[in-house]
């Protein structure tokens, strides 16, 4: 049986474990999206975990999705990461930065005064917080065919700069209600062109831009996360044939690749549409599967160890914000800490860098 604590081969890195941190979203920057000392010091605090997966980072301000998110755009956001990434790997670690594009979930706000854009002209019925307060999403605009390709390339400049920064890797999110999920789902992409439509044409620009990223870094230094079913942030994903037709479309079609990884999360992961899509994602014989639960369930070490018998390794959330040496205590049977809520979002060290590791002390 499969052990969190074997070590795996992906792409070109062999991870100590197979425990990997979530891409959690902490808004910690400034307005400048300029990772700080305290990203150093959070993330490298994390470093025990076999893979250390780095929040949604936009490409270029006009994609961000929420106040305090770094990007990887200007140098000094680029100066910023190679200073984070030197952290992790001066701490013995591995990181991948998740790169996103904020799509419909966003604000003019948020965006230097441009308006949010997606596949269709339809709101999300959600809202999201900017700088001052929460406003509801507006109707997005919808992007014109001669603008896929900038989107594109947005993903292939952010790819090359989180590569010159250090980092050992990126993750595209593609889940979760943002852009690329909105193209994916049939109730937010209502295009009549070569994006929408047919689950081919609907996965179309999410393959298109893990190639562009593929070619630009390699692929084995390229992950995608995905989140088929998560009906959230206004995705409803309802047909269990479209999901499957969709989303396995889009792993047949760039599994030639040879990804690092795909990451999945889904409420079911021994469910019949992900066994099917997590079949598809390994055919190669090269690309790994990292499962999560997804927003719905705690990830406790029982639910790791059930998830890396299903895929190659489990996607830890929550317990990762407040447990910065989790490996450890899940390796050494030790208490966890659970987090505070209170202080996701909040800025600042409290809730983010402040969490001790264990010792008999803190836990008398």
């Amino acid at each position: 049986m499969t052990s969190l604590f074997d070590s795996l081969e992906l792409g070109r890195l062999t991870l100590q474990n197979r425990i990997v941190m979530a891409p959690l979203t902490r808004s910690r920057a400034g307005r400048d999206g300029v990772p700080t000392q305290l990203h150093e010091t959070y993330y490298s605090q994390r470093a025990s975990f076999g893979l250390v997966v780095t929040e949604g980072v936009f490409p270029t301000v006009t994609r961000r999705a929420f106040p305090g998110q770094t990007g990887i755009d200007t140098p000094e956001q680029i100066a910023g990461w190679r200073r984070v990434a030197d952290a992790v790997h001066d701490a013995g670690g591995r990181i991948f930065m998740q790169v996103m594009n904020a799509g419909r979930l966003s604000h003019a706000s948020l965006q230097e005064g441009t308006q949010p854009v997606a596949p269709s002209a339809v709101a999300s019925g959600t809202a999201v917080r900017d700088f001052e307060s929460r406003k509801d999403c507006p109707v997005p605009r919808a992007l014109d065919t001669d603008e896929l390709p900038g989107i594109i390339d947005e993903f292939r400049h952010a790819a090359r700069n989180a590569i010159d920064a250090g980092v050992d890797g990126v993750e595209i999110h593609g889940a979760n209600g943002y852009l690329l999920h909105e193209f994916l789902s049939p109730n937010s992409n209502l295009r009549e062109d070569a994006y929408g439509g047919s689950p081919e044409k609907r996965f179309r620009l999410v393959e298109e831009i893990v190639r562009a990223v593929a070619d630009e870094i390699g692929a084995d230094r390229v992950g995608i996360r995905l989140s088929p079913q998560n009906n959230i942030q206004g995705i409803e994903e309802v047909d269990a044939a479209d999901v499957v037709a969709t989303y396995g479309g889009l792993l047949d079609a760039t599994a030639d690749l040879g990804l690092a990884y795909v990451s999945f999360m889904h409420a079911e992961p021994a469910g019949e549409v992900m066994t099917d899509l997590i079949g598809r994602a390994r055919a190669n014989g090269r690309t790994r599967v990292i499962l999560n639960h997804g927003f719905g369930q705690l990830t406790d070490r029982e639910a790791a160890e059930r998830l890396v018998q299903h895929g190659d390794a489990a996607v830890v959330g929550r317990l990762a914000i407040s447990n910065p040496d989790l490996v450890r205590r899940w390796k050494e049977g030790l208490p966890v800490t659970a987090p505070d809520e209170s202080t996701f979002y909040t800025g600042g060290e409290k809730g983010y860098t402040d969490y001790p590791v264990y010792t008999a002390k803190t836990h008398a």
